[in-house]
Order: structure tokens, then C-alpha cells, then sequence
């Protein structure tokens, strides 16, 4: 059960650095204002939500402890995320703050994933 909760793992830090990277390669343009989501930012967001339900399950299944404030959380963050990023999708641009946002909470669910214990 281990090997398979850790290739989940590793599946949902691809899924984060997807989503992180398109926004980390797009700062220069969203100083511009022709910053948008990509494909790659959206199956991100995606990969990182199924993995992460994954995750839980297989937790719960190996009787395993599960922060479920924690989680609701992270769930709630990333939600707000797939929403902006499914909305603006097929923009040419998006608004600066709306762009910054999906950063800011993409951060935010990192250092929640990682500080909070």
C-alpha cells in the first residue's frame, strides 16, 4: 500500500507543478497584462484534485490518520482554484488579479499542505 500512496503523491506534486509552473513562467506577461491559463494549468489543477480524493482514500484504507479540517480546507482552496481556471480558460487575457489569485491560492495550498502538521 505504501508504493501505491507514494506514486499518488508523486502524481500530485506533477499535478502542482503544472499548475504552479504555468503561473511561475507567466509572471512576466501578467506584469503586462497578457497573461493567461493554459491547458497545462487546468489538467494541473485537475490531476491535483483526483490525486488528492486518491490520496484520502488510500490513507483511510491503510488506517492511516487524516487531518479532515485540513483536507476540507486544501479542498475548498483548490475548488476556487478549478473554478477561476475552468471559467477563464478560453480568454486571450485575464485580469491581473484573477491570474495573481490562482497563484496566491495555488501557494497557499502548498504551505498548508507542507506547514501545517
Amino acid at each position: 500500500m505504501d508504493v501505491l500512496i507514494n506514486v499518488f503523491v508523486a502524481l500530485h506534486i506533477i499535478g502542482i507543478a503544472a499548475l504552479l509552473g504555468g503561473f511561475l513562467t507567466q509572471m512576466k506577461a501578467m506584469g503586462a497584462g497578457t497573461a493567461r491559463f493554459t491547458p497545462g494549468m487546468l489538467h494541473g489543477a485537475l490531476t491535483m484534485l483526483v490525486t488528492g480524493v486518491a490520496l484520502v482514500g488510500l490513507n483511510q484504507a491503510d488506517d492511516q490518520p487524516v487531518n479532515n479540517l485540513k483536507i476540507g480546507i486544501k479542498l475548498a482552496v483548490l475548488v476556487v482554484i478549478l473554478a477561476l481556471v475552468y471559467v477563464k480558460r478560453d480568454e486571450e487575457t485575464v485580469d491581473k488579479g484573477v491570474f495573481g489569485a490562482v497563484g496566491g491560492l495555488t501557494l497557499a495550498n502548498v504551505f498548508i499542505a507542507t506547514l501545517w502538521t
